[in-house]
């Protein structure tokens, strides 16, 4: 058995990115007040939300023992590729397909068969997507590949 290290390593990285994206806005942006936000308001916001995640996430994992796992290399590709190509192709394809094909690429490894779950898991998180970018937050990001 040994330390964590996994979720010690993980959340401490989420902490320290949160604390860096928080320490940047903070010194780059006027931060505004309740009434009136500023442009660096939200940034530094999220920034301390996911550097207390963070901690949520390694301070436990200080003291918690766990025997070591293999690194899973086809996960780690589909979860990185997903990122890739949702970047890459999202104002080609439009956030609609973007972000389906980013789900399906990212389900590839999974041990579950079968295509329907796939594509209901698509169809969820794309209308999820849709909903908090375009309708919640009025982005203007184009849904399809006609609408860029």
């Amino acid at each position: 058995m040994q330390r964590d290290y996994y979720d010690l390593l993980g959340g401490g990285a989420l902490a320290a990115l949160g604390l860096g994206v928080a320490a940047y806005s903070g010194a780059h942006y006027d931060f505004g007040t309740l009434r009136q936000m500023g442009p660096g308001f939200f940034p530094v916001g999220l920034g301390l939300l996911l550097a207390g995640l963070g901690l949520i996430v390694a301070v436990p994992a200080w003291r918690r023992q766990t025997e070591a796992r293999p690194f899973d290399l086809p996960e780690a590709a589909a979860a990185l590729g997903a990122i890739l190509v949702f970047a890459l192709t999202m104002n080609r394809l439009g956030l609609i397909l973007g972000t389906a094909l980013a789900v399906l690429i990212a389900t590839l490894p999974a041990a579950r068969p079968g295509a329907l779950w796939r594509l209901v898991l698509a169809g969820v998180v794309t209308v999820l997507v849709w909903l908090v970018f375009k309708v919640a937050l009025a982005m203007t990001i184009p849904l399809w590949p006609w609408s860029a």
